[in-house]
């Protein structure tokens, strides 16, 4: 054969410059119909009315049920019992076992997680087989399902037995009311024992508000003297000692006090 002759030269790939080069272009979306679309504006769009229709429904939402806000935090109230957000109620739960709580604190807090995060990590590596079903994947399934029945226990456990009245008043949020410490009132307040249970500014602090009580100065007066019984208890023990012309000013200057 000839030099030439039936032969037809494509370029030698060793030599830079000579071989064809053919840009990595995708095939249009119109080539595979059902299966995808353009990016602008069709996909674009649905992402935005889904996302319209969302953050419409998250604002009714905080319209219709606020925020639960409690009153300013005071880190002198010791009674005041915190409680955390609902995903970590579980949590919460199980610092109240013994074996978790008090001098075991640190294997409720920190080891008793750390295994179960740490398994959640290790779970990638129990099972490397190609088989999806659940029935097939005994051990990953095993723990997964008694790692969900457990956080569902301890939750409901947790919401079960709080005292949700009593965290209700304890974060109620209070009204201020400007008190005047020169008034006489005042005085004799700040002088007897109700201060320590009542607060500097009658806010309440072991003891209810005294600001908007409602009572008229001869039921306030009453209460000095006598206490308040409940169900056969003492809820507030007798307190005054002082002179009935003092409980008449005292008792005056709290049935006075109203919420702005």
């Amino acid at each position: 054969m000839h030099r030439g002759k039936g032969m037809k030269f494509v370029g030698d790939s060793r030599v830079p410059g000579l071989e064809f080069r053919q840009p990595n272009v995708p095939k249009d979306y119109s080539e595979y119909p059902g299966k995808t679309e353009a990016f602008w504006p069709n996909f674009l769009l649905k992402e935005w009315m889904i996302g319209s229709v969302f953050l419409i429904g998250y604002l009714l939402l905080t319209v219709a049920h606020p925020s639960p806000l409690e009153g300013q935090a005071d880190p002198t109230n010791t009674a005041y019992i915190p409680l955390p957000d609902w995903y970590f109620l579980f949590l919460y739960q199980l610092l109240k076992y013994q074996f978790a709580s008090g001098p075991f604190n640190v294997v409720g807090a920190i080891i008793i997680p750390g295994l179960a995060f740490g398994a959640l990590m290790l779970a990638p590596f129990l099972d490397r087989g190609p088989e999806r079903r659940p029935s097939k994947r005994p051990l990953p399934t095993g723990f997964m399902i008694l790692a969900i029945a457990s956080i569902i226990f301890l939750t409901w456990e947790s919401v079960a037995n709080h005292d949700w009245e009593a965290a209700e008043a304890q974060g109620e949020i209070k009204e201020e009311v400007e008190i005047d410490t020169t008034d006489p009132g005042y005085e004799v307040y700040a002088g007897a024992a109700c201060i320590s249970c009542h607060g500097d500014n009658l806010e309440g602090a072991v003891g209810p508000t005294l600001v908007g009580t409602g009572l008229t100065p001869e039921e306030i007066a009453e209460i000095a003297v006598n206490g308040i019984e409940k169900d056969g208890a003492q809820v507030m023990p007798p307190s005054w000692d002082g002179t009935d012309e003092d409980l008449q000013v005292l008792a005056e200057f709290i049935s006075g006090l109203e919420a702005e």
